[in-house]
């Protein structure tokens, strides 16, 4: 929820910055399109993924749940795909499509976040790989579509 919090924070400001100013340069535009993006997929993730894979988180798989799938018997406390892989992987993969530059940089973070949720007993590594996978997908998508949108635009003037 923090992090959530702090990404509608930011785009709330630049949303005023762009109100105020009449523009936003393309790093503040990426940062908006990263967050929103970032915000839109750990909500599909949450509230449609959670709850149709219905894997429990580790804790409950310790104490004797059963580690698998329970397809349409899930709920947004579930374990797969891992959410913060789904927030963080939407927002870098934003950064990744239209900064080329980013991806290293970018990527290495990513394998500490997904090491550290493993390590913690946090999440599996396959819920982690998914997360990962949502979250890239949907982020390479909102830049890929950005970056149409944007020359289409600078053709057009």
């Amino acid at each position: 929820m923090v992090l959530l919090g702090l990404e509608a924070a930011v785009v709330l400001t630049l949303v005023i910055l762009r109100l105020v100013h009449g523009h936003l340069s393309p790093f503040r535009e990426a940062t908006a399109l990263a967050c929103l993006t970032s915000i839109c997929a750990y909500a599909i993730s949450d509230n449609a993924l959670k709850p149709l894979f219905g894997v429990p988180i580790p804790t409950a798989v310790f104490q004797g749940a059963q580690h698998a799938f329970h397809l349409m018997n899930g709920s947004s406390n579930g374990s797969f795909p891992s959410g913060h892989m789904v927030l963080a992987s939407a927002f870098s993969g934003v950064f990744m499509r239209i900064y080329r530059a980013s991806i290293l940089p970018l990527s290495i973070l990513l394998v500490i976040a997904g090491a550290m949720l493993i390590l913690g007993d946090w999440h599996f590594v396959s819920d982690v790989i998914a997360g990962t996978f949502v979250g890239i997908s949907a982020g390479l998508l909102a830049g890929e579509l950005w970056l149409v949108h944007s020359r289409q635009n600078s053709g057009a003037r």
